[in-house]
């Protein structure tokens, strides 16, 4: 009898070991969310409990709800690739329980923008800072507060509010900067005088000078974003072609049968298109060579000076063609770069880390941006 116990006793053990041997091999995946959005996709979990096989590397999604933005993954996240992505991905080598996190309001992301000899960046808070020319008081931004976008002219800054309103400061000659009583604008652009807004139903409204018509925007329909040049406007359309009017004197406008585009930039006389394969297109003036972009790959986000052009890798590095007798156009060796923006002659980059870098043109010191950090 004694014996038959204990040979229980040790199919009991064996049979713990070999519990414990699968739960070794599988680990628990428990996923909340806060308010204000939600988890999951077709293809990924939602709010659950999942279980998984030791090593798998699990696709995450957060979607904030009208109103809100996502802010981070919390909980057990050391093995979540990027915390502050909403689409990202985690992998099981224990169980883990994780929290997506939305609030309510705007995200503001930093950015850059480079005007005629003046620049601005946009901090994480909202806030604005700026360096360079300020004849017209173009840099006197730094009251400026709820700012979810900013573009810099050639002597004028524009910003839109969290709001959907603007804000413009500089020169306002051709009344470039009365703009306080436009409504519902999800993006703004400027170019040498004159400023342009995307309306949220995808219409576009123009401020300026109008002397080669390129205010008039007023009957386009189905518009995701704008950009400006010194006397032309191109509006990038939700089928993906684009359209222009205004001074096409060197063929700036003559982007009509351009198709695929995902993001439009104007420089002083010419445009650019970026394609949905990561090409470029650019039509217009060609005198420095600043249209020679048919040989760029793998780009993922243009930006057009005066008479030189620039390209953001995917792999953070930075191409460029164009007008360099300022340096303008010495941008290959940095890294890291997650924007780019182009003014007359200068050219300036933000990192990942929120640092700024610039070269080109500095004579009102619009390039000496080392000191900042828009995180």
């Amino acid at each position: 009898m004694a014996r038959f116990s204990v040979f229980l006793i040790t199919l009991a053990l064996m049979a713990g070991i070999v519990g414990c041997s699968g739960s070794d091999n599988e680990y628990d995946l428990t996923i909340a969310s806060t308010t204000g959005g939600s988890v999951g996709s077709v293809d990924t979990p939602g709010v659950g409990t999942f279980t998984y096989a030791t090593g798998t590397v699990v696709d995450l999604v957060a979607k904030p709800k009208a109103g809100y933005h996502f802010v981070a993954w919390t909980g057990d996240v050391s093995t979540v690739a990027d915390l502050n992505d909403a689409t990202t991905t985690i992998t099981m080598d224990s169980d883990y329980s994780i929290l997506a996190s939305f609030a309510f309001g705007p995200q503001y992301i930093p950015m850059v923008a480079a005007g005629g000899y003046h620049t601005v960046g946009l901090k994480a808070g909202g806030t604005m800072v700026s360096a360079g020319y300020n004849s017209a008081g173009q840099c006197n931004v730094g009251n400026w507060t709820d700012i979810i976008q900013v573009a810099a002219g050639g002597y004028h800054t524009v910003g839109l509010k969290a709001n959907g309103t603007v804000v413009g400061m500089g020169n306002n000659e051709s009344e470039q900067c009365n703009i306080g009583d436009w409504t519902d604008i999800i993006q703004v652009a400027a170019g040498e005088y004159h400023t342009v807004g995307l309306k949220a139903n995808g219409t576009v409204v123009g401020m300026g000078n109008n002397e080669s018509q390129q205010c008039n925007v007023g009957g386009w329909t189905n518009i995701i974003q704008v950009a400006t040049g010194y006397g032309h406007t191109v509006g990038l359309k939700s089928d993906g072609t684009v359209v222009g009017v205004g001074d096409n004197e060197s063929g700036q406008c003559d982007v009509g049968d351009w198709r695929n585009i995902i993001q439009v930039t104007a420089g002083g006389y010419h445009t650019v298109g970026l394609k949905s394969d990561g090409t470029v297109v650019a039509v217009g003036d060609n005198t420095y060579k600043q249209c020679w972009v048919g040989s760029w790959m793998n780009i993922v986000q243009v930006a057009a000076g005066e008479y030189h052009t620039v390209g953001l890798k995917s792999d953070g590095t930075v191409v460029d063609a164009g007008y360099n007798t300022y340096g303008q156009c010495d941008a290959g060796g940095w890294t890291d770069i997650i924007q780019v923006t182009a003014g007359y002659r200068h050219t300036v980059g933000l990192k990942s880390d929120g640092s700024v870098v610039a070269v080109g043109h500095n004579t009102y010191g619009q390039c000496d941006l080392s000191g900042w950090n828009l995180n």
